[in-house]
């Protein structure tokens, strides 16, 4: 049975650079018709929405609750790395992304994840082979190879890295980029094996060497790295090659805006209006080569209706013709889903973590606030009776890492600015293999903050003695399968105990997590000790 209806608004028209009013003809999936009218309407009709780099299991929720929370926003798409999962879960992981993805009204592409694990210097929970990516590449449900992290491998030439490059290409499908601070000659190398995208610029002129070598560049607006207010000039000067993305965006951020929200700080930095719709609709559609409409005749009918093109409120979302979201209400039925988990570790003691000190300086890691990026102190460690203990006067604080996939010692270290004054807060959310990872002024809170994850296999926990807030992550200790509001509510109130705690950090979770990212510089801490990226290798907590 057909069905057709008529939407009328302000027609913002990418491709001829002009705003109309006009009556949009839907008939089944798609535009049939746009007609100009000399009716004059208040609310205007766009493309809908493109997240062109995120990973959906930063959100905390399973890709159908994700679907009801981004349709509000306008949001109609996302370019999904589900490379989180993955280090979980293996190919196992990835599958059940993409079938709980296909239970919604909402356009999801997924990649396959190229390095899991991520490096060879942390356990993870699953190993996806050259091979294995092959596999996954000649599945029509994988769109992309997922970003090349491992940039060094490229360079010099890894087997196994290249061969997974080759698969994609012979394929015809794109390859995303991660590439931090990369220029010169090795930039040139990496971009040479038709690397084309890159969402980890933090200057205009990085970027811009960038664009020069071939790379889309996708400016990032996420919880914890945020390099909009850097890269957003690229909007006017380079408006066919940016994309915009947010790449991790926690539950609370999530529920409040998405990709609408970049949208309206461009319209506030002054970047042609033009120019922003297309980075957020035209640039990902032409370069994922994704099955999104963009407000054509015969596209298929993904179109969002706002009240204005400044603030960018969305009244409706529509789908392949389908009204998702409607005045206030999402019209996606919930999913319930099975949940799928791997946690293989006991309860730790006070004695596991303990550090004794020999005499010498120690390094501390340097987290820093809406950074990926670290950096490093050599400091004079506190000690009380022959142990290294945190120092709440000069903010230097235990974190712990514990592989949570076999029985293995903690990795222990120090690290700054977090500010914590009392009690400890946990996650088994921790880039990229995600073990347990702790951050705690006293060595009973860590240990309690971390058998509190271990008796819920998996979650962020905030303790204080007796007191604690949590939010338990039961889809390999990454995602809930509560309702998104749900998620949001109850991360909101363990993060605001952080902060009571003492943190000033916009997203202390999220900054957390990241200290184990051993592929990003400069001072990281992985399940199987400290590790200097810059140099690629572990390093010594102690130095002279």
């Amino acid at each position: 049975m057909e069905k057709s209806f008529v939407v009328t608004g302000k027609v913002v028209d990418i491709f001829n650079r002009r705003i109309y009013n006009a009556k949009v003809y839907v008939l089944n999936q798609k535009i049939q018709k746009i007609e100009e009218t000399n009716e004059e309407f208040a609310n205007y009709i766009l493309p809908g929405l493109i997240d062109a780099h995120v990973h959906i299991e930063s959100s905390m929720m399973i890709p159908s609750s994700f679907a009801m929370a981004a349709v509000k926003h306008g949001t109609v798409a996302t370019v999904s790395d589900p490379h989180e999962i993955a280090n979980v879960m293996g190919i196992e992981g990835v599958e059940f992304m993409i079938q709980n993805s296909k239970k919604v009204p909402f356009k999801f592409y997924f990649g396959a994840p190229s390095c899991v694990p991520a490096t060879s210097f942390e356990t993870s929970g699953a190993v996806i082979s050259e091979k294995d990516i092959k596999t996954m590449l000649e599945n029509p449900d994988i769109h992309y190879l997922a970003e090349m992290m491992n940039f060094p491998g490229v360079i010099f030439n890894d087997k196994d890295v290249i061969a997974k490059i080759a698969h994609a290409n012979n394929l015809k499908k794109p390859i995303d980029g991660h590439a931090p601070g990369l220029s010169g000659d090795k930039l040139k190398i990496y971009s040479d094996y038709n690397i084309t995208t890159d969402h980890e610029c933090t200057t205009v002129d990085e970027a811009i060497e960038k664009i020069n070598c071939g790379i889309n560049i996708q400016i990032r607006e996420g919880s914890a790295a945020k390099d909009f207010e850097n890269l957003f000039p690229l909007l006017n000067n380079y408006p066919e090659k940016v994309m915009f993305c947010t790449d991790d965006c926690h539950p609370d951020d999530l529920i409040k805006g998405h990709i609408n929200k970049i949208l309206k700080n461009s319209v506030e930095k002054g970047a042609d209006i033009f120019n922003i719709i297309r980075a957020a609709t035209f640039n990902p559609v032409k370069h994922y080569n994704l099955d999104v409409g963009l407000l054509r005749e015969n596209d298929p009918a993904d179109f969002i209706v706002c009240n204005d093109i400044v603030s960018f409120d969305v009244l409706q979302t529509y789908i392949n013709g389908k009204n998702v979201f409607d005045n206030g209400v999402v019209l996606i039925e919930p999913v319930v889903e099975n949940p799928i988990n791997r946690f293989n570790c006991k309860a730790i003691s006070e004695k596991d973590i303990v550090v004794p000190y020999n005499g010498l300086n120690i390094q501390v890691i340097v987290a820093r606030d809406g950074d990926l990026i670290t950096g490093k102190t050599i400091e004079k460690p506190l000690v009380k009776n022959s142990y290294i203990e945190s120092d709440t006067e000069r903010d230097i604080l235990k974190i712990v890492v514990i592989n949570r996939y076999n029985a293995s010692k903690p990795a222990v270290g120090f690290i700054k600015n977090f500010n914590l004054k009392s009690g400890a807060m946990a996650g088994s959310i921790a880039h990229d293999s995600h073990n347990i990872i702790a951050i705690g002024v006293n060595d009973a809170d860590i240990v309690s903050a971390v058998n509190r994850l271990i008796i819920n296999k998996g979650g962020i926990v905030a303790i204080d003695g007796v007191r604690i807030e949590e939010l338990k992550l039961d889809v390999a200790g990454l995602m809930s399968t509560e309702k998104a509001e749900i998620i949001a509510d109850k991360y909101h109130k363990v993060s605001k105990m952080v902060n009571e705690l003492g943190s000033r950090l916009t997203a202390p979770f999220m900054t957390m997590a990241f200290m184990a990212l051993l592929v990003i510089p400069d001072l990281k801490i992985g399940d199987k000790g400290l590790f200097d990226v810059s140099k690629f290798e572990f390093t010594s907590l102690f130095v002279e």
